[in-house]
């Protein structure tokens, strides 16, 4: 930059007393004290030493030591291991030996899912979203038990995190769940190493990838040679890794493949892609289990023959604002777990729906209007037993008859429930809201743009009462209905809050924590009415207990 010497800092070791302090921190944060026994604390400073005052040695083997059991036999074979992995990797810092240890000591589940790092190009910010979709839909997570395989894997992730492997970019507020992550540059050169090492990616001695016919993932970036791949490439997940336009001569490669289980489209819109060959394309990907299409501006259509993908499990269509339609035969998709629209501009989505018994995440329902005599109405979501997210659109043409009510009682499962009614102004329609039945163990409850006078009377303690997070934006609330405050023996569990964008709402901060005495977090922007409330409620404001 042209600055003088002296103007310039040099990164120091950390001594030895801020090096103890820093493994203590990660290493025993889960404990009460964060203070090890004699023995313990013993074979902590010696694995510290040999870290040499390298933080990023010291957050690794702190985060693998932090996810054992206090035992110092476990510590003792760690402390072991530790010394021996700089023994044996002459040239290699406490750093890269730390890395390798915290790898070993991963369990199975974990290491191929860490390894899908390694296609992704360096300082690349990464949606968590996106990583869980890829490992659902290659294998590396099953469900298990009443977690399903979404979960489990975003617990995987978050263990990740736990180890020092993975760094949170964005999280969410209220219980830090992932929204995106990186990892450092050290943590991805020990990833190319390996993956190339167990042939799960193909990367050359400059960790640049070289795909090739025995290639099974392949992160594309635009750079790559794509001409080795044909009908016998053994490709199991290909994603696109960028925005750059992509030529349709570059990608005609790709359409040979008959292989690949995972499809991730979504950094990249295809404008410079006839749509009609990338779908007939994709309908003979009789493998596939994971598809993203997510942006692409020019998909109007779904092709009716999409109802052969037997084995999809995840469709993300989220962002396509063009789609008109969906298929009837998307309904034949048996494994289908997760179907995201987003808020399509489709007027409804094709009956039998209510078919896919294995659903566990429906966003972009969208309720039809009376005439719509194709669409699925809302009384055929009660047949999706295994339904734990819905995201509901409703606009000025939906009808929602009297008997549909109390759907939303029948959905056991559910978590997470969200009800858009942007576009809608129709009284009828938030008079037929007020009288829905909740699901019963709802924890998470979503409403936007509701056009209602007070909250709806089911949104109470009573009917919510597992309730732990709430979020109402946008909208012409006024006041919360009295049944909002419960009674002396029923309040909230609510522990998050979220009011955005509420210009009428009056309503006294004091009456919401008395309501609600869990509560730790809480957003707040753009809503003027609402008093005493200790931060800027004109901009975004952000209260934690």
């Amino acid at each position: 930059m042209g600055v003088e010497k002296a103007r310039i800092h040099q990164p120091r070791v950390l001594n030895e007393e801020e090096s103890w302090a820093l493994f203590c921190r990660i290493a025993f944060s889960s404990e009460k004290e964060a203070k090890p026994h004699y023995e313990l604390e013993e074979l902590g400073k010696d694995i510290v030493k040999k870290c040499c005052g390298l933080p990023l040695a010291f957050k690794t083997v702190g985060g693998l030591l932090k996810s054992k059991t206090l035992s110092t036999d476990v510590w003792r074979r760690i402390h072991n291991n530790f010394h021996d992995e700089l023994a044996t990797r002459e040239g290699e810092s406490s750093v890269m030996a730390s890395l390798q240890l915290s790898y070993d000591e991963l369990p199975t589940r974990l290491k191929q899912c860490l390894l899908c790092f390694s296609i992704y190009p360096e300082d690349s910010v990464i949606r968590a979203e996106q990583l869980v979709h890829w490992w659902v839909g290659e294998g590396f997570v099953q469900g298990k038990d009443s977690r399903t395989a979404i979960e489990l894997a975003f617990d995987y992730l978050s263990e990740l995190i736990s180890r020092c492997l993975v760094e949170v970019v964005k999280h969410r507020g209220f219980d830090g769940r992932v929204y995106t992550c990186k990892m450092h540059d050290l943590v991805r050169d020990l990833t190319i190493k390996i993956a190339r090492e167990e042939s799960f990616c193909s990367f050359d001695e400059h960790g640049k990838q070289r795909p090739s016919i025995q290639s099974r993932r392949l992160g594309f970036t635009g750079e790559e040679d794509v001409k080795s791949l044909n009908k016998k490439s053994k490709l199991r997940a290909f994603l696109m890794m960028n925005s750059s336009p992509v030529s349709h001569d570059k990608t005609i490669p790709l359409f040979r493949v008959r292989s690949l289980r995972v499809l991730d489209f979504s950094l990249n819109k295809l404008e410079n892609i006839p749509i009609h060959k990338l779908l007939h394309w994709i309908i003979s990907l009789q493998r596939l289990s994971y598809l993203n299409l997510r942006g692409v501006a020019s998909l109007k259509e779904l092709p009716q023959l999409i109802g052969e993908l037997r084995n999809l499990q995840l469709l993300v269509l989220n962002g396509c604002n063009n789609l008109q339609k969906l298929p009837s035969s998307i309904t034949n998709l048996q494994k289908l777990n997760v179907l995201d629209l987003g808020y399509p501009m489709m007027r409804y989505l094709p009956q039998g729906l209510g078919r896919l018994s294995n659903l566990q995440e429906l966003s972009g329902f969208t309720v039809p209007s009376e005439a719509d005599r194709n669409g699925c109405r809302l009384c055929e979501l009660q047949w999706l037993s295994k339904l734990k997210v819905l995201r509901v659109n409703i606009n000025e043409e939906s009808d929602i008859a009297e008997e549909e009510l109390t759907v939303l009682s029948h959905l056991k499962q559910l978590k997470v429930l969200s009800i858009n009614t942007e576009g809608c102004e129709k009284e009828e329609i938030f008079r037929k809201l007020d009288g829905l039945s909740p699901p019963p163990h709802l924890e998470e409850l979503y409403l936007r743009y509701y056009r209602g006078v007070t909250t709806p009377m089911w949104m109470n303690p009573k009917s919510l009462r597992d309730l732990h997070y709430l979020c109402i934006e946008n909208g012409d609330l006024q006041f919360v209905h009295p049944s909002f405050e419960g009674g002396k023996t029923i309040t909230w569990k609510v522990e998050g809050l979220c009011l955005k964008f509420l210009a009428r709402l009056q309503v006294e901060w004091d009456l919401v924590q008395s309501v609600m005495p869990r509560i730790r977090y809480v957003e707040v922007s753009h809503c003027y009415m609402l008093k005493s409330f200790p931060c800027n409620t004109e901009k975004l404001g952000v209260w934690r207990k």
